[in-house]
């Protein structure tokens, strides 16, 4: 598909002095003029993440994916994050047949190896790479297969049965004892080093056995719908001082699927984390934390204090007690955690460390050399950092760190510097390291995350009410907006419980880019604003967040130069929702996209991946009848009226791909102006990644996705109204 809109690339020359020509080599090369970025551009982005900090201080592990144009993979990079004259260098690269690259990187203890996963070859190994020399090197990681289903009562087609055994000499004695289990290896999905260096820890799913395989090839392949018996089990080797396995991986008796798993700074302790398998977290939260001592690791203890809805955890650095994230008890959407403390030997009951909290905390937690908590929070447009004092009664106190937005904050077991992300609207994201937390940004140099001479834009926060609320939105203005009224585009987030920030956005750039205005709102049922704000939508759904986002748009239309005649509404995932919710509620909207939605409360709830979500909003279709109906944009299609785009991947399992054929089917008969763009293997986030410009494996699903919102928007919303 050809670009429906392209940029002119002016040349700005230098002024030309009045001179003999011999001076001209002299004068200044021209310059380009910034530019915003086109649907191209964004296939070559790259994007930067995972930042750590070496033990000693000294140096920032951190990770670039590669941009869709180049295959989207992943690899390492290494910095000195105490000299600024040295560039970054790339450590590591990946062969064609790995389509991911290298990720879950982690320094040894002592500094001198770094680990990280790859599959270079037919499985995902750990690696680990000696920075004093050499290449890196995988473990070679095997186990005795737990599960073999091609042997077991029942099996298709039964074992022995693919060919004849061979007649045996009347001689023969007795028969041929059937061939022991040989070790298979492992793609390991996640790993841990003890403080020690003495200790591995490894997850991974159980292997494909060669029956199973031959199964799979003769096409005996029935499933069994929640009875899976493969697993992710958890998994402990020591190691030798050279970084060496020192004997054969040892199983721990904990119960699957594991998650993630932590050592203590102290001890050869670990806790971990699991989730019930077969789906059990549909019919409920079915997480579970344990405590694993390396010398025993067939007797592993569940902490029952610890409730189901935890997600991740950590120590504290004196060992003696555990921080973990778990959903509030407030009633809130699952997902909206709080952040407990509890004894590491889990006796007592676990501490709320900050009740009543306007934001959003993470488990991604550090310690200060004092001993003090350091959160990442989410709060409003904003992501910053926190402290939080133990004793669960003094509220958190917010770090300036320098930007809008900030991730990937990391420090040293040590506490000798900290790393960050930094981003802000306006300005990319750069590497941030200091001595101490809360010192200024020293930006460390990084490769080129973007085609030079961008043009971005910084939005201006805006907020407005509605009923009883006071809703907050980021508002983008094309530069054309002081002379003139500009088209808008009204851009619904996901979740619902989600939100906009004020991140440096190249996908709104691009928008911007075109002439529009993009308001970005964040409605009630959106995350950062605490949990009343975030429970506001129960049961209500397309309802009174609908009438924020509404009330936004007459905002907006009040205080800026905004062309009231041409609107226009996008979202995706929960904002595709809210777009087909307008469908059947207003005729205001020149034209409206919806990528990824729910439709059909319905049938959407019988054939998402997890259910626990929709059914706090409203309950179990079956037993709320009404509640659910009307919660269903396909409930308001008859009266359908504005021309309408339904973008969608084919494998999405959060939104299935019926819910966008229910709706094309239901305004293609009501004669409503309906397109419908599906792509092959994307499922819910790596399509959204790819429209929005991150970088994704599918070369050019989010290019034809721009191409397309954009020209649905430029045909339907045609030209200013003419002025009096």
């Amino acid at each position: 598909m050809q670009p429906v809109q392209t940029f002119l690339r002016r040349i700005v020359c230098a002024t030309l002095a009045l001179a003999p020509l011999a001076a001209a080599a002299t004068h200044a090369a021209p310059a380009v003029e910034p530019q915003f970025p086109t649907s191209e551009d964004l296939r070559h982005f790259r994007a930067m993440s995972a930042p750590q900090l070496s033990p000693d201080g000294r140096q920032a592990l951190f990770t670039v994916s590669d941009a869709t144009a180049d295959g989207g993979k992943s690899h390492l990079w290494l910095v000195s994050a105490t000299s600024g004259a040295e560039a970054a260098r790339q450590l590591t690269f990946s062969p064609p047949s790995d389509k991911r690259g290298e990720h879950s990187a982690q320094w040894s203890p002592e500094g001198s190896a770094i680990f990280f996963l790859a599959k270079r070859g037919e499985h995902t190994q750990l690696f680990r790479l000696d920075l004093r020399g050499g290449e890196a090197a995988p473990y070679d990681l095997k186990i005795l297969p737990p599960v073999d289903e091609s042997k077991e009562k029942g099996a298709i087609p039964p074992p022995g049965s693919e060919s004849k055994p061979a007649e045996k000499p009347a001689d023969a004695k007795k028969e041929e004892k059937p061939a022991a289990p040989e070790p298979l290896p492992i793609d390991v999905t996640g790993y841990a080093i003890s403080a020690d260096s003495k200790w591995l820890a490894l997850w991974a799913r159980d292997p494909e056995t060669p029956g199973e395989k031959k199964q799979k090839d003769a096409k005996a392949d029935a499933l069994w719908v929640n009875h899976e018996k493969h697993a992710t089990r958890l998994y402990l080797a020591a190691l030798k001082p050279d970084g060496s396995l020192d004997g054969a991986l040892k199983p721990v008796a904990i119960a699957p699927d594991v998650k993630r798993a932590i050592w203590s700074p102290l001890a050869a302790r670990l806790l971990v984390f699991t989730e019930a398998p077969n789906e059990a977290s549909d019919l409920g939260p079915a997480g579970a934390a344990w405590l694993v001592d390396a010398a025993a690791p067939a007797k592993p203890a569940r902490l029952a204090a610890i409730p189901a809805t935890v997600r991740a955890g950590a120590f504290t650095p004196d060992g003696s007690r555990i921080i973990f994230a778990a959903q509030t008890p407030e009633d809130a959407p699952p997902g909206y955690d709080e952040l407990f403390v509890l004894a590491a030997s889990g006796a007592g009951t676990p501490v709320r460390l900050a009740p009543g909290f306007t934001g959003q905390l993470s488990a991604d937690i550090h310690f200060t050399a004092d001993g003090a908590l350091i959160a990442p929070a989410a709060i409003g447009t904003r992501v910053t950092a926190v402290r939080i004092a133990l004793d669960g009664k003094t509220p958190p106190a917010p770090i300036d760190l320098g930007a809008a937005v900030v991730t990937g904050l990391n420090t040293n077991r040590n506490r000798t510097g900290w790393l960050w992300l930094a981003e802000s609207g306006g300005q990319p994201v750069k590497l941030c390291y200091a001595q101490r937390l809360g010192e200024p940004c020293t930006a460390l140099p990084t490769p080129a995350l973007a085609p030079a001479n961008f043009r971005y834009v910084a939005p201006q926060l805006v907020r407005w009410q509605s009923d009883r609320f006071t809703i907050e939105g980021l508002l983008y203005l094309p530069p054309d907006s002081s002379t003139a009224e500009v088209p808008l585009i009204v851009d619904v987030h996901g979740g619902p419980m989600g939100a906009w920030e004020d991140r440096n956005d190249a996908f709104a750039a691009f928008m911007v880019g075109h002439g529009w205005a993009v308001l970005r709102p964040n409605p009630r049922g959106s995350s950062n604003y605490g949990v009343p704000f975030a429970a506001a939508n129960k049961n209500d759904l397309g309802g009174g967040d609908y009438r924020d986002v509404m009330a936004g748009v007459d905002a907006v239309l009040a205080q800026y130069p905004i062309d009231p005649a041409r609107l226009a509404l996008m979202g995706y995932s929960y904002g595709g929702e809210i777009a087909a919710f307008a469908e059947g509620k207003t005729d205001r909207f020149k034209a409206i996209i919806s990528a990824a939605p729910v439709i059909d409360q319905f049938s959407e709830y019988g054939t998402e991946s997890d259910s626990w979500y929709d059914r706090w909003y409203f309950g179990k279709p079956w037993e709320h009848m009404q509640d659910a109906w009307r919660q269903s944009a396909l409930a308001g299609v008859a009266q359908a009226k504005t021309p309408f785009l339904l973008i969608q991947g084919q494998s999405d399992t959060t939104d299935p791909l019926g819910q966008s054929q229910e709706m094309y089917r239901a305004l293609r008969q009501q004669g409503v102006p309906v397109e419908l763009v599906t792509y092959p293997r994307e499922d819910h986030g790596p399509l959204a990644m790819g429209i929005f410009g991150r970088p994704s494996p599918e070369p050019w699903h989010g290019y034809d996705a721009r191409q397309r919102i954009v020209e649905f928007l430029e045909k339907n919303l045609g030209t200013p109204a003419a002025k009096p």
